[in-house]
C-alpha cells in the first residue's frame, strides 16, 4: 500500500527547513550575488546619463537618419548581378511578357468571335 503524505511533510524529504530555505534563497540570486529579477516585483536602479530621455536633436541622426543607415547597411549585403546577368534576366522578362500578352490577345480574340457568333451580328 502506498504511503500517504501527512500535513507537515515537505517535498524536500528529510532535510531540515533551514536547508530548504537556503536553497530557495540561493536560487533567487544570480552568479554575482545580486538578487535575480524575475519580473514579479518592481526593480529600482540608479539612473545614469545613458538613461536620460533625449530630444530628437540629441539622438544621433534621429529616426530618419537611422532608417537611411539601415537601408545602406542592407544594400551592402545585396549581391548585385553582373552586366551579363542583368541583360539575360531582362531578356527573359521581356520574352515572358510578350508570350503572355500574345496568349491573352489570342484568347480575347477567340472569345470575342465566339460571343459574336453565338448571339449573331
Amino acid at each position: 500500500m502506498a504511503e500517504s503524505k501527512r500535513p507537515g511533510d515537505d517535498a524536500a524529504g528529510d532535510r531540515p527547513e533551514d536547508e530548504v530555505f537556503d536553497d530557495v534563497v540561493a536560487d533567487d540570486e544570480d552568479s554575482s550575488g545580486e538578487p535575480a529579477n524575475r519580473g514579479g516585483g518592481t526593480a529600482v536602479r540608479e539612473r545614469t546619463d545613458d538613461d536620460k530621455p533625449r530630444s530628437k536633436e540629441g539622438r544621433r541622426g534621429g529616426r530618419i537618419g537611422g532608417f537611411f543607415r539601415e537601408v545602406v547597411s542592407e544594400l551592402r549585403k545585396v549581391i548585385w548581378p553582373t552586366r551579363q546577368e542583368l541583360l539575360t534576366y531582362t531578356a527573359v522578362v521581356i520574352v515572358f511578357v510578350t508570350v503572355m500578352t500574345a496568349i491573352v490577345a489570342v484568347l480575347d480574340y477567340g472569345f470575342g468571335k465566339a460571343i459574336l457568333a453565338s448571339f449573331g451580328n
